[in-house]
């Protein structure tokens, strides 16, 4: 590898973290077992139309593959990973977000696990509501059927196994952020901790 592909593989990798192959399941109790033909996503809150989504309604509606990089809190990175499912942008087109809405809850089937971001979050291109991984469906342990991913922020908030999409006007702590945890969670600042924000 010349001096210039060093450099640039160093720039991707953000400050204290380091670079894995694998794909470590991490999470705060069991894995959940969802029933995919019963599965339901609802998106409520602040909207203007609030709506339900079967798992095979979300299929449909799939729109947009991505490859990203993808960095978890405890320090491991992983270079392009593919995730294919629906741009956020397209969902907000359907729900219609009122201007009230300022952040996304995500709340789980890993009772008592949320996390919030800011919507604004959600409109970068390099975002999606996962429903696929490595062009099949996302597995359990990897917190399918469906996820959003989210790579400019630290993979916590990436909720697994999501269920509700809630939008809110203030913002709300989630599971990892009152234990501690950076509600920010940009890698490339290293905010791992709230005493980082």
């Amino acid at each position: 590898m010349n001096q210039n592909s060093e450099k640039k593989e160093k720039s991707r990798l953000p400050p204290g973290q380091h670079l894995t192959d694998r794909f470590p399941v991490l999470q705060k109790g069991r894995i959940p077992i969802i029933d995919r033909e019963n599965y339901i996503l609802e998106l409520e809150g602040e909207l203007d139309k609030p709506m339900r989504f079967r798992l095979k309604d979300l299929y449909k509606i799939q729109d947009k593959e991505i490859i990203a990089d993808i960095h978890c809190v405890t320090s491991w990175s992983k270079y392009d990973t593919k995730w294919g499912g629906i741009s956020f942008n397209k969902l907000f087109d359907l729900v219609k977000p009122k201007s009230t809405a300022k952040y996304v809850e995500f709340l789980c089937a890993d009772k008592g696990f949320t996390t919030t971001v800011p919507i604004e979050k959600l409109h970068a291109k390099n975002t999606i509501l996962a429903l696929t991984y490595e062009g099949e469906p996302i597995s359990e342990k990897h917190g399918g059927p469906v996820r959003p991913i989210i790579p400019n922020l630290y993979f916590y908030k990436s909720a697994k196994w999501v269920l509700r999409i809630n939008f809110l006007k203030e913002d709300r702590l989630g599971y990892w952020e009152r234990g501690g945890y950076s509600n920010k969670a940009d890698p490339w600042k290293e905010q791992r901790y709230s005493s980082q924000d």
